[in-house]
């Protein structure tokens, strides 16, 4: 395999695969699009700005990621399609109008509103039921 460029320096290809592999994992198992694993990998291990991060991120989400981990989830009978489907189409409208904000921020104001909806999410996650 060849090597791309990650914050300068030429990375294999193949560590992003097995990356890939390590986000789809944890998506599978606690049902995220990856995102919030996927940011702060690209950001910590290989220098990505935080928009470059989320950029990246998004444009793994391109073709159907979730499906086979979707398809699982399916057959134990826990997707509800109807809803899924809604908010497929919600996350559409949203997230072109969420990418257009995103793109004008500072990098390091998107970088704390990214991490502060980590915080918010897993404090919710610990503390509530």
């Amino acid at each position: 395999m060849g090597h791309l460029r990650a914050g300068g320096q030429p990375v294999s290809a193949i560590l992003f695969i097995i990356a890939g592999v390590i986000v789809g994992v944890i998506a599978g198992i606690v049902g995220i699009g990856g995102g919030l694993v996927v940011v702060p990998m690209l950001r910590y291990f290989w220098g990505y700005s935080q928009h470059a991060a989320q950029g990246t991120s998004l444009g793994m989400l391109l073709p159907p990621i979730g499906i086979f981990a979707a398809y699982v989830y399916w057959r134990a009978g826990y997707v509800n399609i109807p809803v899924a489907l809604l908010l497929a189409a919600g996350f559409l409208i949203g997230g072109y109008f969420g990418g257009l904000v995103a793109v004008k921020l500072p990098g390091l104001l998107l970088q704390r509103i990214f991490g502060a909806l980590f915080l918010v999410v897993a404090l919710r996650m610990l503390i509530w039921k």
